[in-house]
C-alpha cells in the first residue's frame, strides 16, 4: 500500500509491505524494518504500598476505591461492628467495620487515598 504523508510541511510517499516500509523524498529511498508501535500511554509504576507497622490482624479493603473518611486512630479501642473507614467504590459509600473487639495498632491509609482490593487499611489486636 502506498501512502502520502505530510511531515513538517514536506510530503513523503510511504510504501508499506509485509514487515518493510519504504519512504521516498526528493528521489532518495530509505528502507527500514517496521517495528510495532509503542503505546502512547504506557502504564506507570504503581505507588508503593504503605508499610504495615502495627502487630495484629490486618483489616483489608474488600474492593478497590477511595477512602472518604478514617474513623479510627492508633491506640483506639474498638468494638466489633464499629465503623473504621468509609470507602467509596462505584459511586457508593461502603462502611468498613471492625471484625472483632480490640485495639487499633496501626492505621495504614489516610483520607483521600486510593486503595486496591486486599490493601491493608489498619491492624487490630
Amino acid at each position: 500500500m502506498k501512502y502520502v504523508v505530510t511531515l513538517n510541511g514536506k510530503k513523503y510517499e510511504v510504501e508499506v509491505e509485509k514487515g518493510e516500509a519504504t519512504a521516498v523524498y526528493a528521489g532518495e529511498a530509505a528502507k527500514a524494518p517496521t517495528a510495532p508501535p509503542k503505546p502512547v500511554n504506557a502504564p506507570t509504576a504503581a505507588a508503593p504500598a504503605p508499610v504495615v507497622t502495627g502487630s495484629g490482624d490486618p483489616v483489608t479493603s474488600p474492593m478497590p476505591g477511595a477512602i472518604l473518611d478514617v474513623r479510627c486512630s492508633n491506640g483506639q479501642q474498638v468494638k466489633k461492628g464499629d465503623i473504621l473507614f468509609i470507602l467509596e467504590a462505584m459511586k457508593m459509600e461502603n462502611e468498613i467495620f471492625a471484625p472483632k473487639d480490640g485495639t487499633i495498632t496501626s492505621v495504614c491509609t489516610s483520607k483521600g487515598a486510593t486503595v486496591e482490593t486486599g490493601a491493608v487499611l489498619c491492624t487490630l489486636s
